[in-house]
């Protein structure tokens, strides 16, 4: 199955910083890269290049993403990603346009979400979402 990699998750894997605590999602990331397995889409790549002060900076992670090709976001994903927050909404759970349009697009694409941000687990008790977990 493909991964749909959160921005959290990028973050963490290319810190120059590397902290202990981030270790094992870089290893993860590095796996679901080695096999072909990761999926991005449009805001995410934007969260992630909107990040960066320096223009070399921007200009080489550019380059390093472009070898992830976008999944299509669709008219339906964002209907979806509504319904998703309103969904949510209901039931007490609070979230970001962002979080619900990554939540619609891998339901559509049957694809799992690597996140370190707690909300997702959140979202998959009312929301038909999988989650990927870091091999042990």
């Amino acid at each position: 199955m493909k991964v749909l990699v959160d921005t959290d998750v990028w973050s963490a894997a290319l810190r120059h910083k590397r902290r202990p605590e981030n270790e094992s999602t870089r290893s993860e990331l590095a796996t679901l890269v080695e096999d072909g397995r990761v999926a991005l889409i449009g805001p995410i790549r934007q969260e992630l290049l909107s990040s960066l002060k320096e223009r070399a900076q921007f200009d080489r992670l550019r380059e390093h993403l472009r070898a992830f090709p976008d999944t299509e976001v669709t008219i339906d994903d964002y209907e979806e990603a509504a319904s998703f927050f309103n969904r949510c909404r209901a039931k007490g759970i609070q979230g970001s346009n962002t979080d619900f349009l990554i939540c619609a697009i891998a339901v559509r694409n049957g694809l799992s979400i690597f996140t370190m941000d707690d909300d997702f687990k959140h979202f998959a008790r009312v929301l038909p979402i999988v989650l990927h977990l870091p091999s042990a």
